[in-house]
């Protein structure tokens, strides 16, 4: 039994498709769980959201390519996300959640399903913490192989984490705007330590999760001038991404031709709108 609501069904047509080759840099698939099982320590239960409705997805808004970031709901199972990766045939990579137990032969194996990425959760709401031995041990397994450091962070956490991001061995993107509230305004403490990443090398910001920011209410225009900033600030370390199917979601459910709309809206300059949709995931993630 699932209790998060699924995407909405029909989502709107954009108004503008999205430039060939430009990427979704954060989405997810859940299940089928009859042939990929969601893990028993799990924090929520999703709908099936499989790969065929994700491709769909992208066929509709105009997405050339896709990184897939696996979710809590699978654990260190990554066999839905390789399946969907492999399926995508060099469109897709995607983004793993180590366990702690994690070996060099692990980290092969994923990287030649397509992962480049590991991600780790500092959000209360889906457990504890990765220890500062853990973090910094997967960052020297995945070095060697190019990969780079996902975080699921809220921007207050930063100014504690940034000393340890500092020393990585790798780059950093930091996700879904590290989840500041939009009603704190541009000047928060929060959101002006993300804008503070622009001096940091290695230092990557996911300007995705528009509704994990705003209000609880479509279409979640009060997060356009958070985007806009972002993009200006890092214009050459910045990423784009639904966070299709969005679970967990407490207010409305995003539609995700509203949520390239307000790209657009956010990013008016038609090249630095390449240069996030397109250049820069290409570089990051190898496409």
């Amino acid at each position: 039994m699932s209790d998060c609501r699924p995407p909405l069904a029909e989502p709107s047509a954009p108004r503008r498709r999205l430039p060939p080759g430009a990427c979704d840099a954060h989405c997810h698939v859940f299940g089928p769980a009859d042939r990929f099982p969601y893990a028993q320590d799990r924090s929520y239960t999703p709908p099936d959201a499989p790969f065929e409705k994700l491709a769909a997805l992208h066929g509709h808004v105009g997405a050339t390519h896709a990184v897939i970031v696996q979710a809590n709901c699978h654990g260190h199972d990554h066999a839905a996300l390789l399946d969907a990766v492999a399926r995508s045939q060099g469109r897709y990579r995607g983004v793993a959640l180590l366990p702690p137990q994690a070996d060099a032969a692990l980290v092969r194996r994923l990287h030649d399903g397509g992962v480049r990425g590991a991600r780790f959760n500092f959000v209360p709401h889906l457990g504890p913490p990765p220890s500062p031995d853990v973090f910094e041990r997967v960052a020297s397994l995945i070095a060697p192989l190019g990969w780079h450091v996902c975080l699921h962070v809220e921007g207050a956490m930063l100014g504690e984490l940034l000393p340890r991001l500092a020393r990585l061995p790798v780059p950093f993107v930091v996700d879904h705007m590290g989840r500041v509230r939009a009603r704190d305004g541009l000047d928060a403490p929060a959101f002006r330590a993300l804008l503070d990443l622009a001096r940091v090398p290695g230092a990557w910001i996911k300007v995705s999760g528009m509704d994990r920011i705003g209000d609880g209410g479509r279409p979640f225009r009060e997060s356009i001038p958070f985007v806009r900033a972002l993009a200006e600030a890092l214009p050459e370390r910045t990423l784009w991404g639904t966070d299709w199917p969005h679970p967990n979601v407490a207010g409305d459910m995003p539609d995700d031709g509203e949520v390239v709309d307000a790209f657009f809206e956010a990013c008016p300059d038609e090249a630095l709108r390449r240069q996030v949709l397109v250049e820069n995931p290409a570089r990051l993630y190898g496409f």
